[in-house]
């Protein structure tokens, strides 16, 4: 299986030890993808600083396809973050950088490059929502994360480009989960996933509703926990139906689970998103 992020990257600047890591909701996709042992390729857009300077020798050092990524005179993206307990809390950024002046825009030869690619993964923070057809068009499998940057308008227009959605349900009692997930079903995603921080996960596929406990450990760090949890889940169950491993969508679909939630839990043993920290 080969798997390609498309979008945002940023580093996450931990303002109390004045160290910098690799993410981003695309990147992040990419770099979990090879550590679970996939083919994995990152399209996005650096700036020209240290900071963009210490992703792209991150990815090349993992062995991770930057070559249709750009380059711009300018800052690279980035989030300022603090810990509280080991929980992440975001304290500022950049929006995106460069990014914003150049956001991507998804060329031929992009497209033919991504068609090599069994899914490809966005995000609300890259920015190229107005792209996402293109990708739908090539018909390539694409995901994307709304994380909670989210309204029905949002919904309604984005969805009917997007196979799998997952977006951050925190704040929302577990009726109101299942609700926005069948809303986001109706709206055009096959299949709808909602994390819900320490409460666990679930999942619709348009007929019926499957949760998961998280696998509880005490973190170090729980950025990148979610990102962690979709990449191993949707990798699983991408391969589980394509060999025909499973009886039933159910079966399927919860042993895709618990290998989410067993990721999720050992990435949050890490600093960083999947460390590599730079001291800035």
């Amino acid at each position: 299986m080969r798997v390609i992020g498309v979008g945002d990257n940023v580093v996450d600047k931990y303002v109390h030890k004045r160290i910098m890591y690799p993410g981003g909701n695309a990147l992040n996709f990419s770099v979990y993808a090879k550590q679970l042992g996939k083919d994995a390729a990152y399209l996005g857009v650096f700036g020209d600083d240290e900071a963009a300077n210490h992703i792209m020798k991150t990815l090349t050092n993992l062995e991770i396809d930057i070559s249709h990524c750009r380059q711009h005179e300018g800052e690279n993206g980035y989030a300022a973050v603090d810990l509280v307990d080991g929980d992440r809390v975001f304290v500022g950024g950049n929006d995106g950088g460069i990014q914003i002046e150049h956001p991507v825009v998804l060329m031929k030869e992009d497209i033919e490059f991504i068609k090599l690619f069994d899914i490809a993964h966005s995000s609300v923070y890259s920015d190229m929502d107005s792209e996402l057809h293109k990708i739908k068009q090539a018909g390539v499998l694409l995901s994307y994360d709304f994380s909670n940057e989210y309204n029905d308008e949002k919904l309604s227009s984005v969805c009917r480009d997007i196979d799998i959605s997952l977006l951050s349900c925190g704040q929302l009692v577990e009726e109101e989960v299942e609700s926005l997930l069948k809303k986001v079903h109706r709206y055009g995603s096959s299949l709808a996933i909602g994390t819900m921080g320490s409460r666990g996960a679930m999942v619709f596929d348009g007929n019926s509703f499957y949760k998961q406990e998280p696998h509880f450990v005490k973190p170090v760090d729980t950025l990148g926990a979610g990102d962690s949890f979709f990449t191993a889940f949707i990798l699983h169950y991408l391969e589980g139906r394509k060999e025909n491993r499973y009886d039933s969508q159910a079966q399927l679909i919860q042993s895709s689970l618990e290998k989410g939630a067993k990721f999720a839990a050992k990435i949050c043993l890490v600093d960083g998103a999947f460390g590599h920290g730079l001291s800035y």
